[in-house]
């Protein structure tokens, strides 16, 4: 057992493990019960003053908490206002431009369909007018035959 001062060490156990020892303290020349008093301090006398002022600080922290808060609340009722704001016009847009996209490819379609007809019914001139020459050319030997 080894000691310094107000230390002891005594070694317990020797294992492969480990080894164990027991410190132990010896009692200082300080009294422990001086340091630790068994009575808790007396409680100072609260004025009625003093109680006013502290609920008063209280009522007015409350209040305050309270503002901040509603003024919170309104700053996301302000930002959901603009988000739906925002999301209507894209939807209008988004309306707009795909009416104006469907117009437009109707508008070319009806284009399309119009030069479709009109390079038919000049097709079918043409072959009206071959018609005509192949009968008169066939009346004409027909006269001539005769």
């Amino acid at each position: 057992m080894a000691s310094s001062g107000d230390i002891q060490v005594k070694e317990l156990d020797k294992r492969a493990s480990g080894q164990a020892f027991e410190v132990l303290l010896s009692p200082g020349g300080t009294d422990p019960k001086a340091e630790f008093p068994l009575s808790t301090p007396k409680k100072k006398d609260v004025s009625l003053e003093e109680i006013q002022r502290k609920l008063d600080a209280a009522e007015e922290r409350r209040k305050s908490h309270e503002a901040e808060v509603l003024k919170h609340l309104a700053e996301k009722r302000e930002h959901e206002k603009e988000v739906q704001q925002k999301a209507l016009e894209e939807s209008s847009n988004f309306s707009k431009m795909a009416e104006e996209k469907l117009n437009q490819k109707m508008e070319a379609n009806k284009e399309n369909r119009s030069a479709r007809m009109a390079a038919l019914n000049e097709k079918f001139k043409e072959k009206d007018k071959k018609l005509e020459e192949v009968r008169k050319n066939k009346e004409t030997k027909e006269g001539e035959e005769n």
